[in-house]
């Protein structure tokens, strides 16, 4: 990388140096952002059932399925913005990012709006399709209008920490989750145990917060000199637009469809009450926990993959994808399993009713002890990403993961309705999912890298110190110039 990106950066160089060392400074900083935001999640969950109970609990818990369907399609375009951003450093054509940046903030901002209004207009009757139990349904449409309330917020958030991603910074996201989730820990005591506002106590804690996220978040990315939005440099372009497009809205559609799947799931469970619900719902906790690491080094992936495929540096792929891969099921495996080990003394954080801890002590066995697997197609699924194939990643995880598991639900489950042949879906499609992608990782990249070579003869431009781009990556990055 030339001295101008280094200093224009300020952060790690992804085309030279220690790659180990790289993606771990890259990849255990949003890690740890993401088990911190949960952690504060789950403080949500304990206060709002020590001070409230368990009916409290069952309307918080039975919100996230159907929170993320409507996210999914946005966030995914964050995604889009971190490939592109990628692509361009790689690329070295750094004078182009002001715009690309102020282009996906302005994607960020009209999102939030759809989803403020989408939010609160189908809250009440997504929840009563859902099958929430009727104690629970009340608490709960009042918990999910005041959450999307935050929403133009939070999709700030979520474009900001991925574009400050794109250049390798993790850590002011980590900061910036670090003070506000403090800050939500203190306003969930004040207004559900002093104000006695229950649930809505609760959204509003987080709604404050992501607002907080939004400006911390800007702040950042304005001091640093080449992400920072310039008044006349930085513009809304078209082609930057349907570039982030061609990334994202693959990514986002594969998240919604994730999201109808565990919808589907979700309706299920809440039709075994609201104990069970209280309870699946707080043994996802320790799932995500093993998953953010999964999902930490995919996103390494698709970032350090993206930017030297780029620059023609295709070995270096191949040990970013084996060294983001090994380290994705090590963590994860090793995590999952202490966690269902201490199953019983972990869920007694967040509550004591015996018969909410059986339900969720089920879930562990049956899910958290597979959730290494999800490496398996995060991984190989970032990789293609970062090669420009956003698309088949997508197909993929939509069979595999999404139909799979609703045509389980009702077939297999809708004959034998047992809680835990609810639950084992997830490792069976996680499998099959992962095994697909595999494969379409090692057709694709094998093909990719040879021709490659063959069009440069060594995979370099000989009249350049510079790594030629691969036909590939031209062929992705064509579409922003």
């Amino acid at each position: 990388m030339s001295d101008t990106i280094k200093n224009k950066t300020k952060q790690m160089d992804m085309l030279h140096g220690p790659m180990m060392k790289n993606i771990l400074l890259f990849a255990l900083p949003l890690a740890a952002s993401g088990i911190l935001q949960q952690l504060f999640t789950s403080a949500d969950m304990a206060v709002i059932f020590w001070f409230e109970g368990i009916v409290a609990q069952s309307a918080v818990n039975s919100n996230g399925a159907l929170v993320n369907l409507l996210i999914n399609l946005f966030t995914g375009m964050a995604v889009g913005a971190t490939v592109v951003i990628a692509e361009y450093i790689g690329r070295k054509h750094t004078d182009d990012i002001h715009s690309i940046v102020f282009t996906s903030m302005i994607i960020a901002v009209v999102s939030g709006v759809v989803l403020l209004g989408v939010g609160i207009g189908v809250a009440e009757p997504l929840l009563k399709v859902m099958d929430t139990p009727s104690e629970a349904l009340p608490l709960a449409t009042q918990y999910l209008r005041i959450y999307f309330v935050g929403m133009p917020f939070l999709m700030v958030f979520d474009f900001g920490a991925a574009i400050l991603r794109s250049v390798g910074d993790t850590k002011r996201a980590l900061i910036t989750l670090l003070i506000t989730g403090v800050l939500n820990v203190g306003l969930n005591f004040l207004f559900v145990a002093a104000c006695d506002m229950s649930v809505a106590g609760v959204a509003l804690a987080t709604v404050i917060s992501n607002i907080v996220c939004a400006v911390l978040v800007i702040v950042f990315i304005m001091k640093n000199d080449m992400l920072r939005m310039r008044r006349k440099q930085s513009k809304f372009r078209l082609a930057y637009l349907k570039r982030i497009f061609t990334i994202g809205i693959p990514a986002g559609l594969q998240g919604v469809v994730f999201s109808i799947a565990n919808v589907c799931i979700q309706t299920a469970v809440n039709g075994f009450g609201e104990q069970a619900v209280a309870g699946s719902g707080d043994a996802i906790n320790f799932e995500y926990y093993a998953y953010y690491f999964v999902s930490a080094f995919a996103q390494a992936t698709v970032t350090f993959f993206g930017q030297n495929f780029a620059a023609g540096e295709y070995e270096r792929c191949k040990r970013i994808f084996k060294l983001n891969m090994l380290a994705a099921l090590v963590v994860s495996g090793v995590l999952s399993f202490v966690f269902t080990i201490g199953g019983r003394l972990f869920i007694r954080i967040y509550t004591n009713d015996e018969v909410a801890i059986r339900f969720a002590l089920i879930r562990m066995w049956s899910v958290l002890t597979g959730c290494a697997l999800s490496a398996l197609y995060e991984i190989a699924g970032g990789a293609l990403r970062g090669m420009g194939h956003s698309l088949l990643p997508a197909v993929l995880t939509v069979l595999g993961s999404c139909i799979l598991r609703i045509i389980w639900i009702y077939t297999v489950f809708a004959a034998n309705k047992q809680f835990w042949l609810l639950m084992i879906i997830y490792p069976i499609s996680w499998a099959i999912t992962g095994a697909a992608m595999l494969v379409s990782y090692f057709v694709i990249s094998r093909k990719a890298f040879k021709k490659a070579a063959d069009d440069s003869g060594d995979g370099r431009d000989p009249d350049c110190s510079v790594p030629a781009v691969s036909v590939a990556a031209s062929e992705t990055a064509s579409a922003a110039e």
